[in-house]
């Protein structure tokens, strides 16, 4: 795991500096704290910061092939190194190292820029080729690294792991993107289709780019996607089956490591699996931790250490104060881009104790996304049983006029909160579903901008792209198409972002075994009732691990982690909600109005509505927007 930067100049080969290279891979130390390594050439200048994790001793970067025509600069893990390893040496590539990036170099050689369908694994990296003048960028699959690029004035091209790498540029323009910020306020996170920087991408998950001297910026060409649209055959056995020797499959092949190795445990299924196994396929104790809270309602320890006695693991838990919220400014620091999931506080600190005997921990995100774990998708799928009977024209005027009159009672219990469900079952699926998953609606975001904010913003909205995905997705079913922008919104965004950003914040390499490709592609093919059934989500998932873990590990409701910023906004953090409505940044930038933060802070430090999710957002964003901008 490591942090990458790179200086690529699309028109002349000129000279680049090594002195800014390293100040943007500077930039990202903390992404790589074993070592550091800066090539430049005519045209093109590499960056690596290392975390040394295979082939300690022999896998520096910037790596150059023998005959130094290919030089990389790679972040991430290929799983599969060893067995592509031999199939080049049959090839008759000869091979100096022991280490996984070698591979890519060999691999780009034989295979070109489809030798990224051959690997499994995360990455981002780039491979520059003196012969062709092209640099060749790649992201992995699902997105589980990030790669930030940006043209900038000089006819040059920048990249990097993290925004800041790009931002340590001098010649990085620094305008803020309206939309950008829109699509925060809806979502709580900036998407891969945006950048809160004016002019700066991400290369979408599963896609690679070609920059080429003489030519202009290409569009990335996609290499994968993920499909919804076939369905598995077999039996409930059969099925059981080859899942379960795809988790033995993805969990043996991210153990392959030259440094301690561990795993979180929260006691919930996913993470449970994952370290069911390891401990399966490990001669020694597997070295697991677990964080917990000082409020009983939101502490799993307990089933932590339940799994971690089943499977004699070697085990530590912390206690994390619920009013842990000092971490806010490192935060803003490490996302660069606002972002508001508050489970990035837990999270940091579950990287930070495994950091302390581990440098590899495997986690069990993406099973959720990938077997529709989540309680929208139970909606969800309910909600499309419904749409499937009455026709839109019937709905829309039903539902939607019944939505508008019931009373909003967030006090009230599940089953008499009916509002957004008649409001949801007047949509469209994808309509219904694009607003269960985001966190303010455009009336509220209106209410809240500035008429300037507002003018500039114009007639964009957020959610058109989710809804797009949804509806243009591969899919036979209102379930596939939300799992569909799951998989590519929200998992790349939110999740994935969280984890790689908290865990290189503190030098941890974080793998994700439920999100192996082969797996992903075999979840996509299940029947609806393998996926949901009899109010369970991941049904199958559970079904196959009843041998392996207690049934109320396996049936308990879902808690993740849960982090009580409703009562810090009405206590300690009361001053800053107030803060909100006279922010600097805030009025130099125009963009909200000053008596609508007021109000809705006022609002929720009194007890009258619920605001506390909208106000870690507007903090969030006021701290990035500090970072960034002051």
């Amino acid at each position: 795991m490591c942090g990458i930067a790179g200086i690529f100049h699309l028109e002349t080969a000129k000279p680049v500096d090594p002195e800014r290279v390293k100040r943007m891979t500077d930039a990202i130390a903390h992404r790589g704290p074993d070592g550091s390594g800066v090539w430049t050439a005519p045209g093109v200048g590499l960056g690596h910061r290392r975390l040394s994790i295979i082939d300690v001793e022999g896998g520096a970067q910037p790596m150059h092939s023998d005959d130094g025509v290919l030089t990389l600069t790679f972040n991430g893990e290929i799983y599969n190194f060893r067995a592509l390893r031999q199939e080049l040496e049959a090839a008759g590539h000869a091979f100096r190292t022991h280490s996984d990036s070698e591979v890519i170099l060999h691999g780009w050689r034989h295979w070109g820029a489809d030798c990224v369908s051959h690997f499994q694994g995360m990455f981002a990296f780039a491979i520059h080729d003196a012969r062709t003048k092209q640099l060749f960028m790649a992201r992995d699959r699902v997105g589980v690294k990030p790669l930030f690029y940006a043209p900038i004035a000089d006819g040059s091209v920048l990249f990097g792991s993290e925004l800041k790498a790009l931002t340590a540029h001098p010649a990085l323009r620094r305008d803020i993107d309206l939309s950008a910020v829109d699509d925060f306020m809806a979502f709580g996170y900036v998407p891969d289709h945006a950048c809160i920087l004016h002019g700066v991408k991400k290369l979408p998950a599963g896609h690679h780019l070609t920059l080429q001297q003489g030519s202009p910026l290409p569009a990335p060409t996609q290499y994968w996607d993920i499909d919804y649209s076939k369905r598995a055959r077999g039996s409930q056995s059969e099925l059981s089956e080859e899942l379960l020797r795809l988790l033995r499959q993805s969990v043996t092949s991210r153990m392959v490591t030259d440094v301690p190795l561990g795993a979180f445990l929260s006691g919930g299924v996913d993470s449970s699996a994952v370290v069911a196994m390891m401990a399966e396929a490990s001669r020694q104790p597997v070295k697991t931790c677990s964080i917990g809270f000082d409020v009983a309602a939101v502490d799993e320890r307990a089933y932590a250490e339940r799994i971690a006695r089943r499977f004699a693991t070697d085990h530590r838990s912390r206690e994390v104060a619920a009013d842990d919220f000092g971490l806010i400014d490192t935060l803003a620091y490490h996302f660069d881009e606002p972002f508001a999931d508050a489970s990035a506080l837990p999270t940091y600190r579950v990287c930070e104790l495994a950091r302390e005997e581990v440098t590899v921990a495997l986690s069990g995100d993406g099973a959720d996304e990938a077997l529709a774990g989540y309680r929208r998708h139970m909606f969800h799928h309910k909600e499309e049983q419904i749409r499937s009977v009455l026709p839109q024209s019937l709905r829309g005027p039903l539902f939607g006029g019944l939505g508008k009159v019931y009373p909003k009672a967030d006090w009230a219990p599940q089953s008499l909160r009916a509002k957004t469900t008649l409001l949801s079952l007047g949509r469209s699926g994808p309509e219904g579903y694009t607003d269960a998953v985001s966190l303010t609606n455009p009336a509220v975001r209106h209410r809240l901008y500035s008429e300037r904010m507002r003018s500039l913003v114009g007639v964009y909205r957020a959610e058109t792209y989710m809804e797009q995905l949804m509806t243009h997705a591969p899919a036979r079913s209102g379930l596939d198409q939300a799992q569909y922008a799951d998989m590519k919104m929200w998992l790349p965004g939110d999740i994935l972002t969280k984890v790689d950003r908290m865990s290189m914040a503190v030098g941890l390499e974080a793998r994700e075994p439920l999100l192996d490709h082969h797996l992903l592609e075999f979840a996509a093919s299940l029947p609806e009732k393998m996926r949901i059934r009899s109010g369970q989500g991941k049904w199958l998932l559970k079904k196959t691990m009843e041998p392996y873990l207690p049934s109320d590990i396996l049936y308990r409701p879902k808690m993740g982690f849960v982090t009580p910023i409703d009562a810090w906004f009405r206590g300690p953090l009361a001053p800053q909600a107030r803060a909100l409505s006279t922010s600097l940044m805030f009025s130099q930038m125009d963009l909200f109005d000053s008596k609508a933060i007021a109000q809705a802070a006022e609002d929720h430090i009194s007890g009258r509505t619920n605001n506390g999710r909208l106000l870690w957002q507007l903090v969030m964003l006021e701290k990035s927007l500090n970072k960034l901008f002051a």
